[in-house]
Formats: structure tokens, C-alpha cells, sequence
């Protein structure tokens, strides 16, 4: 006889909450069309017999579900699949096809984006990373004891290039379970990904080249290569299907470039994600050029659904990926420790590494080598999966019922933001100014391409835990986008 249970079964396989894995197969049902808007799903009685739990795990279950908009509550009749505005995703940019200098005259507006990122004043929609409630701070804070404890020296000396052994001992297994060929003599620790994307076009790019991007691209990204002087050719990117490939054949055959930097899986801003053919034909494209791919995978780890997407570094054969990563988006920004396997020019990023910054911080490396090898990030990770898919879907149903109409948003399968077209006479930069003064920060989309060409887009933050204050903010930014979408063109000079 099975024992009975006073409330909702709390572990299953691997430590996932079991109410939250029944909730997760029955939102990916809906949000894919399996479970059309109006279907009745069965009833309690007949979920406590399919899934042989608890009633109390079954409404657990169902309450998430109601809490996410999914599904809806009618009296005497059951749950039924809710109703939901589903708006087009964004057109793909028409980038000019020639090189251009990065972030012209807008370094300013970046700088002033993420300083507003700290500020306690401001509702944050515009930083793209999960806010602090929702990283494993007393987890990471017993790994970061145990470590100062253990640590050789209470871990205040250097720990030189290519970083502590036994950390990317661990990432290289990771990176094994993705399908690629890394050992740990491959990787050299890094003070984020930032520096990690950073050292390979140091190692690949001399002042002056040009290199491919994604447009839309991280204004960050756009920033680094202004700083080392780098040109920088943007190439379309589909909001589903990433970078598009037939395009960049042909900014190849037109241009001399000394690097492709690409982020396969989960773009940022868009969220795209390239199937594995794209990914593979990508890495075959440049390496019979031999030209480097630095992929930038930062966010790989946050996909929505079960199975995590394989690197682009995957298919490399021959050296060609520089494939970067981190745990800031993950476990903690503030750790700044991030990885590199450099593929063929593994000895001069060690080398530019040292040169640089000379080594990453030593705790840091210790207390994520605890946290890791204990299973915590595992555990945390499908929480944190779970929670962002709730909040992208939640934003993504507050911008459909409080946006212009002739809005457009992304439908992201991974990450932590949306990437939202607004109708063509909004102008990102007047909605940006007008939502900071109200208290909202948003990231407008002029910084997400070097030749500007996505003025009435912004990208919103989906990070941040969801609440009556996030749902407001997000709808002071639509009626505040409706207000520059009704207001009358300004008239031409005659």
C-alpha cells in the first residue's frame, strides 16, 4: 500500500521538487500547443491517479501553474488552459553590410545603463542576469567558508594562469557531458567571460580588424571592441534561429575578418538559439577559412527545457572555437570567475592572461570548486531554470496586454530577457529617458548595434523575482511606449 501524504511530496529524482517537475511538463504542453487556450485539464482526482502523488502535490502543481498565467480556476468546472495574447516574434535586422567603428558616439548612453543597474532607486528591467533572491547565496556562502578553511595559504595567495587545476578539472567535465573534447590542460581561468571573449581577440585580432557580431549584440561585447580598437560587421540574427548563416557566407566572401564572435545558444538580446546543423555548418564554414569562432556560451546553462543545448564547441575539430564561459550568470556576478578553452591558441591567451591581470582571485576558485563538486550547482540550476521560464513567460504576457499595439517580442527558450520591437515610431531612446525618470530601467535598443539600427526596440530584463512591483513597472513602460506610439510625427521642415 502506498503511504499517503499530508502534503506535497517534496523530492524526486535528482532533488526537483516533484510538484514543480508535474507543473513544468504541463507548462511546456501549453506554451507549445499541445494544451490549446480553453482545454480542461483533468481533474484532481484523475492527476492523483496518473501521477500517483498526493492531492496536496497536485494542487501545488496547479497553483503554479494559475500563478503563471497558464491556466485559470472555474467554479464547478475545473482548470481550463487561459487564454493569452500571443504577439509576432521581431523581425530580423537589415544591418548594413560594411564595417563599422564600435558604438559611435553612444558609450555614454552604455555607461549610463549600467550604472542605473545599481541603483537601489530604480525597478530593474534592464540588467540582463537574475537578481540576487534568486542566486544561491547561503549555499555559495558555506562553500565560500569551506573553502577559506581548506584552501591552501586561507586561499590569499596567487593562483597563476591556467588557474586552480581542480576547478577546471570540473568544468572539463562538464564540458565532456556537452559533447566536447576539453580537458583540463585545455582551460585557462578567467575574471568572467568578459575577459575570456577579451583575451581571444587579444590573441587573434590586432587593432584595426574587423570582426563579425550578431545584430542585434551585447552592448558589452560592442564596448570591448571599441576598446581594443576593432572594427565590428554585423551580421542578422533571427530571433529564433540565430545567426543567419547564408548572410555571413557573404559578408565572408566581401570582407577580410580576423574573428566571428557569436553567441549560439541563447543570444543576448534575443534569446535565439541555433539548431545543432546551424552550429555545425557555422564551425565547418570557419574552419576551412581558418577563421576563429570565440563563442561566447555564457548563458548556455540557463535553458528552459530538460536538456541543455550543445556548444558550438561541440563540432570543432580542429582548434578553431575559442569557447568561452562563466558562473556569473548562474551562481554569483560578483565571484568574476569565468573559462576559456582557446582551442589552438590555448598557449597565448595563458600567456596574454598573465600579462593582463595575472591571475584570477583565488577564494572565488576554491569556493566554486566546493560548490560544484558537491552537486549544489546541479540542484540550483533547475530551480533557477524553472524560476526564469516563469518570469520570461509572465513578462512576455504583461508586455502582450499592456504594449502598443504593432508591438513584437521575442520567445526566448533560454536565458533571462526579451527583446521587444515596439511599432516603428517609438523611439527607444525617449522611451528609455521617460521610463528612468519614472523609477524603470530599461536597456534601449541603440546600443545593441554599432550602426544603430534597432532605435525602436529595448531589451527587458527578466531576472528579477516576479511581483506586483516588477508586473507595475513593466506596465508603466507600456503605457509609457502607447503614449510615444499615439503622440503625432513631428512635421519636416519645409
Amino acid at each position: 500500500m502506498r503511504p499517503t501524504s499530508v502534503g506535497p511530496r517534496r523530492e524526486l529524482q535528482g532533488g526537483e521538487l516533484l510538484y514543480e517537475a508535474i507543473a513544468q511538463r504541463f507548462a511546456r504542453a501549453i506554451l507549445g500547443g499541445t494544451l490549446a487556450p480553453g482545454e480542461k485539464l483533468p481533474s484532481v482526482r484523475q492527476l492523483r491517479r496518473d501521477e500517483a502523488v498526493s492531492a496536496a502535490t497536485v494542487l501545488a502543481a496547479l497553483s503554479q501553474l494559475e500563478g503563471r498565467g497558464l491556466i485559470e480556476a472555474r467554479p464547478r468546472s475545473g482548470y481550463f488552459v487561459k487564454a493569452r495574447a500571443v504577439l509576432p516574434v521581431p523581425r530580423t535586422s537589415a544591418p548594413p553590410a560594411h564595417a563599422a567603428s564600435a558604438l559611435e558616439g553612444v558609450s555614454a548612453l552604455v555607461a549610463d545603463v549600467y550604472r542605473s543597474a545599481s541603483d537601489p532607486g530604480l525597478v530593474h528591467l534592464g540588467a540582463a542576469r537574475p537578481a540576487p533572491e534568486l542566486l544561491p547565496a547561503q549555499a555559495l556562502g558555506r562553500a565560500m567558508s569551506a573553502a577559506s578553511k581548506n584552501a591552501a595559504a586561507g586561499g590569499v595567495d596567487y593562483t597563476y594562469p591556467p588557474g586552480l587545476a581542480s576547478l577546471r578539472r570540473l568544468i572539463a567535465q562538464r564540458a565532456v557531458a556537452m559533447g566536447c573534447l576539453i580537458s583540463e590542460d585545455d582551460l585557462v581561468v578567467t575574471g568572467g567571460a568578459t575577459e575570456a571573449v577579451q583575451l581571444c581577440l587579444l590573441a587573434v585580432a590586432n587593432r584595426g580588424d574587423t570582426v563579425v557580431v550578431e545584430s542585434p549584440a551585447y552592448y558589452g561585447v560592442l564596448v570591448a571592441l571599441e576598446a581594443l580598437g576593432l572594427k565590428v560587421l554585423e551580421v542578422p540574427c533571427h530571433p529564433d534561429s540565430g545567426l543567419d548563416l547564408d548572410a555571413l557566407e557573404g559578408r565572408l566572401a566581401a570582407h577580410r575578418v580576423a574573428a566571428v564572435l557569436a553567441v549560439p545558444s541563447f543570444s543576448n538580446p534575443l534569446g535565439s538559439c541555433m539548431p545543432d546543423p546551424a552550429k555545425e555548418r557555422l564551425v565547418r564554414m570557419l574552419s576551412a577559412k581558418a577563421i576563429p569562432l570565440v563563442e561566447d556560451d555564457v548563458y548556455g546553462d540557463l535553458a528552459f527545457g530538460p536538456a541543455r543545448p550543445k556548444p558550438a564547441k561541440a563540432f570543432d575539430g580542429d582548434g578553431t572555437v575559442m569557447y568561452c564561459g562563466s558562473f556569473s550568470k548562474t551562481v554569483a556576478p560578483g565571484l568574476r570567475v569565468g573559462y576559456v578553452a582557446p582551442g589552438r591558441w590555448r598557449e597565448r591567451v595563458e600567456v596574454l592572461k598573465f600579462a593582463t591581470s595575472s591571475a584570477t582571485s583565488t577564494l572565488p576558485q576554491h569556493a566554486l570548486v566546493h560548490f560544484l563538486a558537491e552537486g549544489s550547482y546541479d540542484r540550483h540550476l533547475r530551480t533557477l531554470r524553472a524560476r526564469l521560464e516563469q518570469n520570461v513567460a509572465r513578462v512576455a504576457a504583461t508586455v502582450a496586454s499592456s504594449f502598443p499595439p504593432g508591438t513584437r517580442v521575442s520567445r526566448p527558450r533560454g536565458g533571462c530577457f526579451l527583446w521587444v520591437e515596439l511599432p516603428g515610431n517609438v523611439d527607444a531612446l525617449r522611451l528609455h529617458a521617460r521610463a528612468h525618470d519614472a523609477g524603470v530601467a530599461i536597456a534601449p535598443g541603440h546600443i545593441f548595434s554599432a550602426n544603430q539600427v534597432h532605435q525602436n526596440c529595448i531589451r527587458l530584463s527578466c531576472g528579477e523575482a516576479w511581483s506586483e512591483r516588477i508586473e507595475g513597472a513593466v506596465r508603466l513602460v507600456g503605457r509609457l511606449a502607447s503614449r510615444l506610439a499615439d503622440a503625432p510625427l513631428p512635421l519636416s521642415p519645409s
